[in-house]
């Protein structure tokens, strides 16, 4: 268990640092910033990479909501769940520690929004919470019910890391002008603790829409395939 551990967390802290590194670049260079589109590869191409490398060692989870799916899936224990889910916050806040000190070198560097999910005035397009719960929801019901499919034994590794990249890519384009793209509690967490305090305050939402999309993923699974009895 303590190396699935030590992979979760740190495959999470590359995935995070990723996302993080570049929705700040981007928000503080204006034009010169990679925009929607590089965000949404750069997501994509780093869950993939992240998911090839650490998936043999605990599954590549990575995401709290993902876990939560396995779980309901029955492919993993409620133990292996809670553990997994501490884990993964753990190497978010710590990837979102290390871009804040790294940009605290900057002179005269103020916070603002350090990539961080919001509703109402803090979402990209100003959607309210209502909105932004639905698509988040939704999208991650979508991305984590890819994720359990393509994560089966008779799927090749190297197949399942590109779908799974395609499935979060695509999933940040969807989401993004609503939410900034959460569809992972460790993710929203590791930026919020570092934003303005409104982040803490509205992080509640990128809890629970990703937790209810990803077990309702997961009975989808039990009920459409058969589940796992492991």
């Amino acid at each position: 268990m303590r190396k699935k551990l030590l992979a979760e967390a740190l495959g999470t802290f590359v995935l995070v640092g990723a996302l993080c590194g570049t929705g700040v670049a981007s928000a503080r260079l204006g034009e010169m910033g990679v925009g929607l589109t590089g965000i949404g590869l750069s997501a994509g191409f780093t869950l993939a990479l992240v998911f090839y490398v650490f998936a043999p060692a605990s599954g590549a989870h990575v995401n709290p909501a993902v876990s939560a799916g396995a779980w309901m899936e029955r492919r993993i224990g409620t133990k292996q769940m809670v553990w997994y889910t501490l884990a993964q916050v753990l190497g978010a806040v710590l990837a979102g520690l290390a871009f804040f000190l790294i940009l605290t070198l900057q002179p005269g560097f103020q916070p603002l929004e350090f990539a961080a999910n919001g509703y109402g005035r803090h979402s990209p397009g100003g959607f309210p919470a209502t909105a932004v719960f639905a698509v988040e929801a939704l999208q991650t019901f979508v991305f984590v019910l890819v994720f359990l499919r393509v994560t089966q034994p008779e799927v090749s590794r190297w197949f399942a890391a590109l779908a799974i990249g395609f499935a979060y890519s695509a999933s940040h384009f969807v989401t993004f002008a609503l939410s900034g793209t959460s569809l992972n509690p460790a993710r929203s967490t590791g930026t919020a603790l570092f934003a303005e305090g409104w982040a803490v305050n509205q992080l509640w939402l990128f809890w629970l829409a990703p937790i209810v999309g990803g077990l309702a993923a997961g009975w989808a699974c039990r009920v459409l395939f058969g589940g796992n009895s492991d």
